[in-house]
């Protein structure tokens, strides 16, 4: 790509500053260089900074009209080059065409739309609950966004869209695995008439351009998604400016199926919501809690359906999973698989090694383990990879302990057809937000987690929320 080693910014493909090295980005199918990027610095991000601030003193008192002009033109441009977005994410991450077609692509311009509607529909300016004084909602500021590889164009547009909604500027850092996507949308922003300075982008690693990002003084808000120990460590990082600190983090996420439930259908989606995107996921089931009188059949039933996944080239069209994101993610996987066995779990099917068939590239066996325990490292951890973990539990109580007894909240997932079952389990199920028989979310439906997953909400108008300030004019 032509400005693959060039940073965006205050309108303008620039070179990087002194210091900046090149990053290969690694296609995970083949193991071969696809394209370098360069990995800024401090002050490449400092440049970035100067740019918002001087345009946020336009850009933070502009009218609603004018805030969802710029976002009715990008998804109009993002429309015609939804193709072009899906063939990026398959070569940066290894998603299959197919999936990124009709699962990543789509994410951009249904999270543009929703950041649309709940522009249009908020109230930016209101009376007081007793009518006294007048409310007004305004941006935050300065915006240091730092998103993750696994749903690239999803992770970006859920944070630049509600930002720039608001009003505010901000300073994005893709992540360095997955920047393809990521420059063909600031040439995208960039064609759909945003100001210059309104939106930056750093490529850059963690300890560089992530770290400047949470600690610089001008910057008012930093958004991240990603791993609960980076959040961690980014909050501290933020904390001595006092600046306001957005996170998605991890999951160890629980699928609670009871012997009411449909058995089949149970199957299909405890595999399909765990295993989507090869399992990088945050939000993925990779805990199947299974009530003792259906446990057997679950397991051969999720055997059956694990078997019949096919491994294959993501740069072809077809139903089949890629590759995870890189090596070192491989790596993990495999150190987890070995430990699950070396921990006793009980191998149902896949297990260390490349696939039969594969002899390089970033593909995983999908791999099930039953007679599994949640004290075992493989149902603690958070795997992010197509591993289930299958527990069984007595009942309603003992599946609601089981399901809570994690650091994690990001999501979880019930299967049953008894209603009342269903609202007693979903408010006692710790987790931002509960998923059942099947179910999806909008993108108009707030995501987020508790606990160690993480604070604030994503998504439609509660996305908008976290980039908004509200003054009290009192009179």
């Amino acid at each position: 790509m032509s400005n693959s080693k060039k940073f965006y910014i205050n309108g303008a493909w620039v070179e990087p500053e002194k210091g900046a090295r090149d990053y290969d980005v690694i296609h995970p199918g083949n193991e071969e260089v696809v394209d370098t990027i360069a990995l800024g610095t401090k002050a490449d991000v400092d440049k970035a900074v100067i740019a918002a601030a001087n345009a946020f003193e336009i850009w933070g008192y502009t009218d609603v009209e004018t805030r969802a002009k710029l976002l009715e033109r990008m998804i109009e441009l993002y429309k015609e080059r939804s193709d072009q977005f899906a063939h990026a994410m398959s070569i940066e991450m290894g998603t299959s065409l197919t999936f990124s077609k009709e699962a990543q692509a789509p994410c951009g311009d249904g999270h543009l739309e929703a950041t649309l509607e709940a522009l249009r529909a908020h109230r930016f300016e209101r009376p007081s609950m007793r009518g006294g004084s007048m409310l007004i909602d305004e941006p935050v500021g300065v915006c240091g966004l730092i998103t993750p590889w696994n749903w690239p164009i999803n992770q970006v547009i859920v944070k630049v869209a509600p930002a720039l909604a608001a009003g505010c500027t901000m300073i994005l850092k893709p992540s360095e695995e997955s920047p393809l996507s990521a420059i063909m949308l600031a040439e995208l922003i960039h064609e759909a008439g945003c100001p210059a300075g309104v939106f930056n982008m750093v490529n850059g690693d963690g300890l560089g351009v992530g770290e400047a990002i949470s600690t610089h003084p001008d910057i008012h808000m930093v958004s991240f998604t990603g791993s609960t120990r980076a959040g961690v460590a980014i909050s501290k990082a933020a904390a001595d400016t006092v600046k306001r600190v957005a996170l998605e983090l991890g999951g160890k996420s629980p699928n609670l199926i009871f012997a009411d439930a449909d058995l089949d259908n149970a199957a299909e989606c405890a595999i399909a919501d765990c295993f989507i995107n090869a399992g990088q996921s945050c939000d993925a089931p990779s805990r199947l809690l299974v009530e003792e009188s259906i446990y057997d059949t679950m397991v051969d039933k999720v055997e059956k359906v694990v078997n019949a996944i096919k491994i294959g080239n993501p740069m072809e069209e077809g139903d089949h999973m890629g590759p995870v994101v890189n090596k070192r993610q491989y790596d993990n996987i495999q150190r987890l698989i070995q430990i699950g066995i070396d921990e006793g779990a009980r191998l149902v099917c896949g297990g260390t090694g490349l696939p039969e068939g594969f002899n390089k590239g970033c593909y995983i066996r999908p791999t099930v383990f039953a007679d599994v325990n949640n004290e075992m490292q493989i149902a603690r951890e958070e795997v992010f990879g197509p591993v289930i973990a299958i527990i069984p539990f007595k009942d309603e109580d003992d599946a609601i302990k089981i399901a809570n007894d994690t650091i994690y909240g990001l999501s979880a997932f019930m299967h049953s057809t008894d209603e009342a079952r269903i609202k007693r389990v979903t408010k006692r199920l710790r987790a931002g937000s509960v998923n059942i028989n099947g179910a999806a979310a909008d993108y108009d439906v707030p995501f987020g987690g508790y606990k160690a997953s993480g604070n604030g909400k994503e998504n439609g108008p509660f996305g908008m929320h976290d980039y908004l300030d509200t003054k009290a004019v009192n009179r």
